[in-house]
């Protein structure tokens, strides 16, 4: 069996990501912290693997580059979305890291329809930004299961997470308004 055979691999992991989302959101609700933090763990692994077999054999796909960021976002913005209703994080923080996104997707679409096709790859300080969430994410749950820890750390989290998001939110809106710009007058 050649190596051909198994490109599919990538795409079952980016499936197999988002149907974790749902016992995810369900331990989370439960307040079953340890459980939510085996769960989201086991979906960053797959996040991990699934990029690393599609970039060291080469199987990509059209549909891996759509639906694994989306994923990745549904991902997150369920953590963000239960852990602001468990109380953990501030709503606010939640509206911030959802709205951020919204504006990347609605900026890309109205790009994609408005100017032309594109290739969206994320900038550094939106890689940034995400790993930063997730590490946010991680972080919680772990204070929520080890209760000797001091509050002001999940705080400054919270303010971390809000500024980097708000930066690359910033970031992302300037650099597609420019590129926009530019293919216009092209």
């Amino acid at each position: 069996m050649s190596l051909h055979y198994w490109r599919w691999i990538p795409n079952a992991l980016t499936f197999l990501r988002i149907v974790l989302i749902v016992p995810f959101a369900m331990e989370l609700h439960a307040g079953s912290y340890p459980m939510a933090l085996i769960i989201f763990t086991l979906a960053a692994v797959t996040d991990g693997v699934d990029g690393y077999l599609a970039r060291r054999f080469g199987w990509r796909s059209r549909f891996g580059a759509i639906v694994d960021p989306l994923a990745d976002k549904a991902l997150l913005i369920t953590a963000y979305l239960m852990l602001a209703l468990g109380g953990v994080f501030p709503l606010w923080l939640f509206l911030l890291v959802l709205g951020r996104d919204l504006l990347i997707v609605c900026g890309a679409l109205i790009f994609h329809y408005g100017i032309g096709r594109f290739e969206m790859a994320p900038s550094l300080l939106g890689k940034l930004n995400t790993a930063i969430q997730i590490f946010a994410v991680l972080v919680a749950m772990l204070l929520q299961v080890i209760t000797m820890v001091p509050p002001w750390i999940n705080s400054a989290l919270v303010w971390v997470v809000a500024v980097l998001t708000l930066l690359s939110g910033a970031h992302y809106l300037l650099a597609w308004s420019l590129r926009a710009w530019r293919a216009r007058l092209s």
